[in-house]
């Protein structure tokens, strides 16, 4: 019962966020579209570091899929922040009040990994439509690896800043730099070792094997897959550290959990 109502609730503030429903119906495959159209086909040189290989792809194919990690996790990474930003005064009131925490962080991530899903499914599905991917379920998941990241990415934020402003735009400016320095066409450095360290590096690489090679990059979605539990470990380090039970701690005054220890909303 606690699970289930979490989740609604998570739900409901998702579905109050309109500006994130537009931006998933409307701005993403207008988006992948003009990165296909506007974009010239000549093919550029892109260093696959998972077979160690170097592909030559079409470079509208591969902004393509620049840009669906850049777009999916913008948008992610907003819903995520903004869902926790407005939500986290009132978290913090029901873990006062005795709401389990563990039944509202899981439900947090049960939508956030549902929502990231979706969204990459969608995303993937449109890119689909344009050119013939080698394994589209590799690009899938690798969408989806990046998606659920800066979903963490945002949640932290969410509750860090003190500002809505401040955190979009934190996500935005972070999302564009991590995309547009691995982009060949934007820099043609974009093999260089330094890249290694950006967020959705190993997104990338893995995505792009899935759309040019044949190749599964099992270590660059391992790679992925570690900046998300990284990312949420420290938001649930947070999130304890700005919630608390109800239950009385030894020496606690009778008192001490009174109406006048809520937090402000």
């Amino acid at each position: 019962m606690y699970f289930v109502t979490a989740t609604r609730m998570a739900l409901t503030e998702h579905a109050r966020n309109r500006l994130a429903l537009w931006l998933v119906a409307l701005y993403l495959p207008i988006w992948l579209t003009l990165s296909y159209l506007m974009i010239p086909a000549q093919r550029v040189r892109y260093v696959l570091r998972a077979p160690g290989e170097t592909l030559w792809a079409q470079g509208n194919e591969l902004s393509q899929i620049s840009g669906a990690l850049n777009a999916v996790t913008q948008i992610v990474g907003f819903m995520m922040f903004s869902v926790t930003f407005n939500t986290s005064a009132f978290d913090r009131r029901l873990a006062l009040a005795g709401y389990p925490r563990t039944y509202l962080v899981t439900a947090k991530t049960c939508v956030l990994i549902t929502l990231s899903a979706l969204i990459s499914g969608y995303a993937t599905t449109a890119m689909t439509l344009f050119w013939h991917q080698q394994r589209p379920a590799v690009l899938a998941l690798s969408i989806f690896l990046a998606a659920i990241t800066y979903g963490a990415l945002g949640v932290l934020l969410g509750t860090l800043v003190r500002g809505e402003l401040e955190g979009m735009f934190l996500i935005l400016m972070i999302s564009i730099a991590d995309v547009g320095l691995q982009n060949p066409i934007a820099n043609h450095a974009a093999d260089n070792g330094y890249i290694r360290v950006l967020p959705i590096y190993g997104a990338m690489q893995a995505a792009t094997a899935g759309g040019f090679s044949t190749t599964t990059p099992l270590t660059h979605l391992a790679l992925q897959l570690t900046w998300f539990a990284a990312l949420t470990a420290l938001g649930l380090i947070v999130f304890h550290r700005n919630t608390r039970d109800r239950s009385p701690r030894p020496g606690d005054a009778p008192d001490t959990l009174t109406e006048h220890s809520l937090p402000a909303a």
